[in-house]
């Protein structure tokens, strides 16, 4: 049985969960979500607790079982209390700053990034820290948003300059030595 599949998930109050067939409504102080899962799966509710089945071990609904029930698990809790991913600016002269919604960023590049939030997402930046949170009731949404901002300017192997994670730890390399150059003949 799975380890994870097999926990319930639990409801807090003032969130509203509707299970018709395979079709899952989460409905919350923060917005609501909707997700189609696979039909081979059960999914009941009972009490102020969501509970996920398979009828057999067969190795895809194995995999389905936990998928299921961990993806049910992020509906709630962003429904509930939301998501946030935090990512850190580092490099001189680059800058970070909200005009509007929209998040404008100077990262060395010949002109300003400007980032526009998709549905469901919110930017949040400190100009003096240059921290950028990345916010949403969707945890699959929110990581996507965060990382595609993360590709524009990756983090920098020698001198670490880039937008990365916060807590993200980056692999330094040593720059030239600068002895061996040209050598005699």
């Amino acid at each position: 049985m799975s380890r994870v599949g097999r926990l319930p998930v639990t409801v807090p109050n003032g969130v509203q969960v509707e299970i018709n067939g395979s079709d899952v409504l989460v409905k919350g102080p923060k917005g609501e979500l909707n997700r189609t899962f696979s039909p081979e799966i059960g999914i009941t509710l009972e009490g102020n607790e969501v509970h996920v089945t398979r009828p057999n071990d067969e190795a895809r609904l194995r995999a389905l079982h936990g998928t299921t029930r961990a993806l049910i698990n992020n509906m709630v809790v962003g429904v509930s209390t939301g998501f946030t991913k935090v990512l850190e600016v580092d490099g001189v002269g680059y800058r970070v700053e909200l005009k509007d919604a929209n998040l404008v960023m100077a990262l060395g590049f010949s002109h300003p990034v400007t980032i526009e939030p998709e549905p469901g997402i919110t930017f949040e930046a400190d100009a003096k820290t240059r921290v950028v949170r990345v916010m949403g009731i969707d945890r699959e949404q929110v990581g996507q948003v965060a990382s595609d901002i993360r590709k524009i300017r990756p983090p920098e192997p020698y001198k670490g300059k880039g937008i990365r994670y916060q807590g993200e730890k980056i692999r330094r390399k040593a720059g030239k030595s600068g002895k061996g150059k040209g050598g005699k003949k």
